[in-house]
């Protein structure tokens, strides 16, 4: 805890990020497959117009909006390598969705789907509206294509990452997507872990999409339209909101602290580590499958923290518990917050300085065979449990080129102290495929 249609419409490269004032393109397209225009309209949505004209006019009404607000500075481009939001500088705001496949739908179903997400997302993380006739144009007579709650709110950074759950590439009754060979071997359900609670019903998923924002808003608002988009095909299995992040990706970002008042992700891999993303973060073209290369893993944990408990240790323990210094973030051992932990350390006693069974040093790569993860969790509050206990804890987001470095260290921390005050909840394993190219879809490797 303490220590990324059939007709599509390009988008701005990874390269740069494209101001939100420009038109996505000099006509127009739908980009929305027939079956997804059906289900917005079962959903509560308008058809989607074709043609110069409407595109042009719902264009200018989203970026207008976005420009007046100062979006074009928080853009960040959906098309490029990698899919952004794993090392985006993290924003303050989450909403996570796993979804199931609905019964009877096809391996064109599932294509015309991630097409329609990805026009869709490309759309909305430049600031505009999921469709050209956005939320005020077309008729009238009809429900809108997007459900306008955004409309006027700038793109606030907004990254929209989508993945593939173990599920996907199995069925009870047969492979029905045909995409069992295609299937990494790394992707399996991850294994049991000592101390785990997990409730099977916020846990897994066929797909799963990490919405993430500078403007709680904005992230709800990708995660319902793309959900409308989905009717009929797939259905949102379970859900997380999040807010104040809980590591950061760039030497800019200040590192910022979990409930339990600690810093959290001092040691996090940044954006501008070359090495460790080749080495740690993303698959590697002599990976396999190919289809994954440029792409990652990422585990979502829902752990919920005993916060009532925690809040009556003494400082001295909880600051034994985790390793470091609760106000300046420092390793018990001595330095400030970046200096590296010194585990042969002692106290005046003659003991380590950092306790054998705290959270920096189970969790430190030194001593798990240089195992590192790149972090992007998030603080939740869920209300408040029937015995009138704040519902709450950490959502845990990480990414890794093979799962089984996550793995490894969840292993390593089941004699973490912590676990006294700590409940892993929920939890799912996807894929995240490589970025899209233009004019293209997430995913479009996996089927060829």
């Amino acid at each position: 805890m303490t220590d990324s249609a059939p007709d599509t419409e390009p988008a701005p490269s990874d390269s740069a990020a494209t101001p939100a004032a420009g038109p996505v393109s000099a006509v127009e397209r739908s980009g929305v497959s027939r079956r997804g225009l059906l289900g917005m309209v079962g959903a509560g949505a308008a058809g989607l117009a074709v043609g110069a004209g409407a595109g042009i006019a719902g264009t200018v009404a989203v970026t207008q909006a976005s420009a007046a607000t100062g979006g074009a500075a928080s853009v960040h481009p959906f098309y490029g390598e990698h899919q952004s939001g794993i090392t985006t500088e993290v924003q303050d705001h989450l909403h996570f969705a796993a979804y199931d496949m609905m019964a009877r739908t096809t391996r064109e179903d599932l294509i015309a789907l991630l097409k329609d997400w990805s026009y869709a997302a490309s759309r909305m993380t430049q600031g505009l509206d999921v469709s050209a006739t956005g939320a005020v144009g077309g008729s009238v007579e009809a429900p809108p294509d997007d459900t306008g709650e955004a409309l006027g709110l700038a793109a606030n950074s907004l990254t929209i990452t989508i993945g593939f759950g173990p599920t996907l590439f199995e069925s009870d009754t047969g492979d029905r997507f045909g995409l069992a060979a295609q299937r990494p071997p790394e992707l399996q359900r991850l294994p049991a872990f000592l101390g785990d609670a997990l409730d099977l019903d916020h846990s897994g998923g066929d797909l799963c999409i990490q919405a993430c924002a500078d403007d709680p808003q904005v992230a709800v608002h990708a995660i319902r339209n793309l959900s409308r988009i989905a009717f009929g095909r797939a259905k949102i299995r379970w859900s997380q909101l999040g807010f104040g992040r809980t590591s950061k990706t760039t030497v800019d970002q200040s590192t910022p602290r979990n409930l339990f008042g600690f810093k959290d992700g001092t040691a996090n891999i940044l954006a501008t580590d070359a090495d460790a993303l080749r080495d740690d973060v993303w698959v590697a073209a002599s990976d396999q499958p190919s289809w994954m290369a440029g792409g990652s893993y990422l585990v979502a944990r829902k752990i919920a923290m005993i916060i009532e408990s925690w809040d009556r240790v003494r400082l001295a323990e909880q600051q034994h518990i985790i390793g470091r210094d609760k106000a300046q973030g420092a390793p018990l051992s001595g330095g400030d917050e970046f200096t590296a932990p010194d585990f042969q350390a002692t106290d005046a006693s003659g003991a380590p300085a950092i306790a054998p069974t705290s959270h920096v040093r189970l969790a430190h790569p030194d001593l798990n065979g240089g195992v590192r993860i790149l972090r992007r969790g998030y603080n939740f509050v869920d209300g408040n449990t029937d015995l009138g206990r704040l519902s709450a804890g950490l959502f845990f987001l990480s990414f890794q080129r093979s799962p089984e470095q996550f793995v490894t260290l969840q292993r390593s921390l089941s004699k973490d102290a912590m676990n006294e005050y700590i409940r892993h909840v929920g939890s799912g394993i996807w894929a995240i495929p490589p970025g899209a190219a233009e004019g293209s879809y997430v995913g479009a490797g996996l089927f060829g």
